[in-house]
Parts: C-alpha cells; structure tokens; sequence
C-alpha cells in the first residue's frame, strides 16, 4: 500500500517529468556537472485542516516540501523549464527560499540554484463502523404528562419565582406567587413508570435538584432544602 508521502513524491516526479522534458530521478543533490536534475523530500508542513461534525472525519491533510536542483550549468534549462510551469501552471506551489548555507552544508555539495516544491498530500481516516444490529429494531413511544407541582421552603412556605427545569429537557417554567408550577410534555414510560422525575431548581442565588415520583396525579410538592 502506498503511503501519502510516497504517493506526493510519485506526483511530483511525474510532473517534474512533463515539465523538465526529461526523467527526474528521487535522491539527494549530486555533484555531478552531467547528472541533470534531482528531486528530494526536505520536510513535511502542516496544512489548513477542514472542520467537520458528525460522523464524518476528513482526511488529515499536510505539504511535502521537495528539493529540485541540478547537477550543474547543463541542468540551468531544465530548471527553468519547470520554474515556468510551475509560475504559469499554480502547481505545485513553488518558492525559491532554497539559499540556506546549512542546507547545502548538511547535504554536502556547494550551493547551487534550486526550486523548493510544496506538493499537498492526505492521510485519510477510516470512518468508524457503527456495529450491526442483532436483534429487530423496537420502536417505543413514551407518554406525554404534564405536570403540576409547588416548590416550598422552610415550614412550607411557598417560594415564588423559582426557574424550575426538567433535567435533560428543555422544557422550564417558573413559580408564581404561591410557588406553584406546570411543567407539560414530561415524558412517561410506560416500561419504567416509578423511574422519578428530576427536576432543577434555580432562585435566590441557589440551585438545587430534587427527584419526584411521577406516578401521583395530584399536586406534586417540592420541598427545597434551606
């Protein structure tokens, strides 16, 4: 299987062909007057990642720079064969910042004239496999309630203008003057029918949560802690 940075090199090399008018063959800078042009990976560089939701992933995506130089002067009409192309094509993205002392020194051969290629490359990752279903799929519609209830404090006094929310709902309301509330679309199943309510209470500062049994039909009471 071929790799990503495998794969940009094949690219470029054979771009580097069409536009040099001649093969040009992966390796390091050569001091060799007659040895015509070279390519060689010199790093790799992040590249702009696109952000997605769901379950979706996009590729992770990056730039390999590439190393274009000649042997010698016999390779100078090689070299800007592909500088034209690469100026009037727009690929690969192309910069000359290929003058680095320390480059030429690590390389071991004499500074020379050079093209620096960014080629883009991807690594693509798999989409998680969502596991197969077993078992015939079981629809379950849960009743709708709603739900009348009255938040009281310390020897029951009544507590007005208390947010009170259905956890893990939208759904909110708050107290009036003699702390009662309704809640509607609270959702009952009929499978769990002593599975309590919770509920959330916010006022005066304080947050509270409070857990109810949802099988009464009467005024539900919620008694805030002090």
């Amino acid at each position: 299987m071929t790799g990503a940075i495998e794969a940009a090199v094949a690219d470029v090399t054979t771009w580097l062909t069409g536009a040099a008018g001649g093969p040009v063959p992966v390796g390091p800078p050569r001091d060799d007057p007659d040895g015509g042009l070279t390519v060689w990976p010199l790093g790799l560089r992040s590249d702009r990642q696109t952000a997605t939701g769901g379950a979706a992933r996009e590729p992770y995506r990056f730039m390999v720079r590439m190393l274009v130089t000649g042997g010698g002067p016999a390779a100078l009409a090689a070299l800007d064969r592909v500088l034209a192309a690469a100026t009037t094509g727009g690929w690969p993205e192309l910069t000359l910042d290929a003058g680095d002392p320390a480059l030429w020194r690590a390389l071991g051969v004499p500074p020379r004239p050079a093209l620096l290629l960014d080629v883009p490359a991807r690594v693509d990752r798999p989409t998680p496999t969502a596991p197969p279903v077993r078992q015939p799929l079981r629809l379950r519609q849960l009743d709708m309630r709603t739900l009348h209830g009255r938040v009281v404090g310390p020897q029951d006094q009544p507590l007005a203008a208390v947010r009170v929310e259905l956890v893990g709902t939208a759904q909110s309301t708050v107290t009036d003057a003699a702390g009662r509330f309704r809640l509607v679309g609270v959702p009952h199943d009929p499978d769990a029918p002593d599975r309590p309510v919770r509920l959330r209470l916010a006022g005066a500062g304080r947050v509270h949560t409070a857990e109810i049994d949802p099988t009464g039909d009467g005024l539900v009471v919620v008694r805030a802690p002090d």
